[in-house]
């Protein structure tokens, strides 16, 4: 089960945390990797792991929020590989603030990643999938699409977007083999948080780790590889009757 061999992967955001466990997870399930990141160092580091391991693996410089380095990136794999079986949108970047402290600068920079950013993959993906008679696309979303949460006002704005356009594509392309569906994490403990709460809160680390995990009711934060395995189903041929859905994994955040 679960087997990806002859599949090939782009994962956006491959550099660290959730894409990097979905590129080196799909990589030893057999998928040729397509690690792309605007880190280029992280991103040759994640391939050069895959590499090591065994696996088939190659990194790209790619800023999502532009045409053209979106269509260099799609050109690249396709050209490397001669099709596109699976696109992971993980590319993301956060914004903390209420409308009152998010600037017409804030929303436009979260707006250019995470929305346009996966319209401009998912929309340089489709034609070639079409070609082939199959594909799957897989968003990251977040629980913050699904349920409102104090100080995110863009970073929500993107991911619901995110949500929609996906059961918009799910819809769209049922008929003509392509599949659509996106994951929607609470909090996941990636070097993003150690980050956050470094740059925030220095000398309240363990503090705040404390206070950040307890807002999930299971009391701890997701792991990347949580995150990855979920992932894995979704782009696997055993869930090839799923399309259109929002899959959360949020220790409990929705169901309480």
């Amino acid at each position: 089960m679960f087997d990806l061999q002859g599949k090939t992967a782009l994962v956006t955001g491959a550099g660290s945390g959730i894409g990097a466990a979905i590129a080196r997870l799909f990589a030893r399930r057999g998928a040729a990797v397509a690690a792309a990141d605007l880190d280029a160092a992280a991103a040759q580091r994640i391939a050069a792991d895959i590499l090591q391991a065994g696996g088939r693996a190659a990194a790209y410089q790619c800023d999502v929020s532009k045409p053209e380095s979106v269509e260099a990136l799609v050109h690249g794999v396709l050209a490397a590989h001669g099709r596109l079986d699976i696109l992971v949108n993980n590319a993301g970047i956060a914004h903390i603030g209420t409308i009152e402290q998010t600037t017409p600068e804030d929303l436009d920079r979260v707006y250019r990643v995470n929305v346009f950013g996966v319209y401009l993959c998912a929309r340089a993906a489709v034609p070639i999938m079409l070609r082939q008679g199959a594909g799957v696309i897989l968003n990251m979303a977040s629980v913050a699409s699904l349920v409102g949460i104090p100080d995110r006002f863009a970073y929500s704005m993107s991911k619901g977007a995110v949500l929609t356009m996906t059961r918009a594509l799910a819809v769209d392309y049922v008929k003509r083999g392509i599949r659509c569906n996106c994951i929607c994490p609470a909090r996941i403990h990636t070097p993003f948080v150690d980050g956050y709460l470094a740059a925030n809160y220095p000398g309240r680390e363990a503090e705040m780790m404390k206070t950040l995990s307890e807002y999930q009711p299971i009391g701890r934060m997701g792991q990347p590889d949580e995150v990855a395995a979920l992932a894995l189903y979704l782009c696997s041929d055993e869930s090839a009757f799923v399309t259109g859905q929002a899959y959360p994994i949020d220790g409990g955040v929705t169901a309480v």
